[in-house]
């Protein structure tokens, strides 16, 4: 009996950078699932939520760590990589207290190349 593979739900407002991340993911044999918005993956959590989480910080609207402050609010507890092409120093300071582990800075750079 073959596992489900993991599911990893790709929040970022730049589409090249969640092309290559669902690429790069897929082919190390998880399950992505992309979206341009904060508030396109909250509706998706009503009725699916990912075994883990990748958000990007810096987006209109609704940041990576705003997003991460509402699913605290409401009980969701969805491991996060929190990625961020700038240097900020409260992000990571911020990103802890909002429960991720290990926020991580990407250039974005890194995914440019793989688009």
């Amino acid at each position: 009996m073959s596992k489900s593979p993991i599911r990893v739900a790709i929040v970022d407002d730049e589409a090249s950078v969640r092309t290559a991340l669902a690429r790069l993911l897929s082919a190390s044999s998880f399950e992505p699932q992309t979206y341009g918005t904060a508030r396109e993956f909250i509706d998706s959590i009503r009725t699916d939520v990912p075994e883990c989480l990748v958000v990007d910080v810096h987006m209109p609207d609704f940041t990576g760590l705003d997003l991460q402050r509402y699913l605290n609010r409401i009980n969701k507890k969805i491991p996060t990589v929190v990625i961020t092409a700038f240097d900020d120093a409260e992000v990571p300071i911020t990103s802890i207290t909002n429960g991720v582990h290990a926020p991580t800075w990407v250039a974005r750079e890194v995914f440019e190349l793989a688009d």
